[in-house]
């Protein structure tokens, strides 16, 4: 997608309200529909927003208790490491598999009832819609996990995988020519978590990941021929024209 995602405009505005001292450290931020109505945005875009700033200790979500402010000074953004999409997207088998287990014990009928939704805008959006709906999806399962540590690192292999121009291109590529396997395979996670089953849900997580990486090598080596592909025709050309001098 182009341009700055609506929920980090949120987690700015957010993080703006802290350092005028609206929201002093360590107090409690008002409940999300309020948030909501306050900043003219939905409740899952403050949600988003929130997950964003605890990534960077900015809050505290409190499972049961509500979102504070952190005492603690927040973290600097820090450079992201020179991972490939191979590596970022091996790193999310190994993490949302899991996640999507211990979601499978905790999430609750709302979260389930906010899946169903986005596997139906993946179907029936554009290709924005889908990539959003995909996006949200992940993080849903994240936040149903209920583990503060989960959360963060999927929202860091997110940041990583959308602020990482290489892993960003080669996801796009991949994305694009398996728009009705990646709906198939969001479906079968779905499915699993309504069921409430944990093994189900992390054969299903890991599923979709597999075929993930092997769609992602067949589109290097397609990207790899067609360079070389490029390179033949353009030698071809020159050498050609040179084969004409004199």
């Amino acid at each position: 997608m182009n341009g700055k995602r609506l929920f980090q405009s949120v987690a700015e505005q957010i993080a703006g309200l802290i350092e005028e001292g609206a929201f002093p450290p360590g107090t409690r931020l008002p409940g999300e529909r309020e948030l909501a109505e306050r900043l003219g945005v939905s409740r899952v875009t403050i949600r988003e927003a929130e997950i964003a700033l605890q990534a960077i200790g900015r809050l505290e979500i409190k499972t049961g208790s509500g979102v504070y402010v952190s005492e603690s000074e927040p973290e600097s953004r820090t450079a992201l490491p020179g991972a490939s999409a191979f590596e970022v997207t091996e790193a999310r088998l190994l993490i949302e598999s899991e996640a999507a287990a211990l979601a499978a014990h905790n999430i609750s009928d709302d979260g389930i009832a906010r899946l169903e939704k986005l596997v139906e805008q993946m179907r029936t959006g554009d290709e924005d819609a889908a990539n959003e709906a995909d996006e949200e999806f992940h993080r849903t399962i994240a936040e149903a996990s209920n583990n503060a540590a989960m959360m963060h690192t999927v929202t860091t292999l997110w940041r990583m995988r959308e602020e990482l121009p290489d892993v960003k291109a080669t996801y796009e590529a991949v994305c694009v020519h398996d728009a009705a396997s990646r709906t198939a395979e969001h479906e079968a996670i779905f499915f699993a978590l309504r069921d409430r089953d944990p093994a189900s849900a992390r054969n299903a997580m890991r599923e979709h990941f597999h075929r993930l990486i092997e769609a992602m090598l067949d589109a290097t080596e397609r990207m790899a021929l067609e360079e070389v592909q490029e390179q033949v025709l353009k030698s071809r050309e020159r050498f050609t024209a040179s084969a004409k001098i004199g």
